[in-house]
């Protein structure tokens, strides 16, 4: 299932304008936008519950997604959910997950201090949406269905050309 989504990404990647030979690789900044893994609803009182064991699996199989790419940044919402998401890869990127508020962030800053650099982003199925538009400049994207973890949404941004791609990773 993980090279089967890498190579679509990958086709992906290199049939979209925003790869063109003219512009600059250190020039490009890419995000991968992503909700947390499947949350442990046993306790439906618990604002900040865990993953479940299914969740686990899910973030670990993000890592191995995201092993085959360069990522420079991570960053989470502050959350027991969405950090042990970005945690595998964090991990396995030798990275500090640095944590943001969806609501207090400055758009104009993160983007300026994420330029030129692969950056994962994990967030909520209300909130990874909504960040990606922001990103792209446009309302492209609705909520994430509450049973739906498995989105990875995928800008690119590079001088004045942006790209974005949806792509689905069922866990199997």
């Amino acid at each position: 299932m993980v090279k089967r989504i890498i190579i679509i990404f990958l086709i992906i990647a290199s049939n979209s304008g925003i790869f063109a030979q003219e512009i600059e690789h250190s020039k490009l900044t890419t995000y991968y936008l992503i909700r947390h893994a499947e949350k442990d609803r046993s306790d439906l009182t618990n604002k900040d519950p865990d993953l479940s064991k299914k969740g686990r699996q899910r973030a670990m199989n993000w890592s191995k997604v995201f092993d085959q790419f360069r990522i420079d940044a991570v960053y989470s919402t502050n959350y027991k959910r969405t950090i042990h998401t970005a945690r595998y890869v964090a991990n396995a990127k030798k990275l500090n997950i640095k944590t943001y508020d969806p609501i207090e962030i400055d758009y104009d800053q993160f983007l300026e201090d994420t330029k030129g650099k692969n950056v994962l982003i994990v967030g909520h199925s209300n909130t990874i949406p909504g960040f990606t538009n922001k990103l792209i400049g446009k309302e492209i994207y609705m909520d994430i269905d509450d049973q739906n973890n498995a989105n990875l949404y995928i800008v690119t941004l590079g001088d004045s050309k942006i790209s974005y791609v949806l792509i689905k990773m069922e866990q199997h």
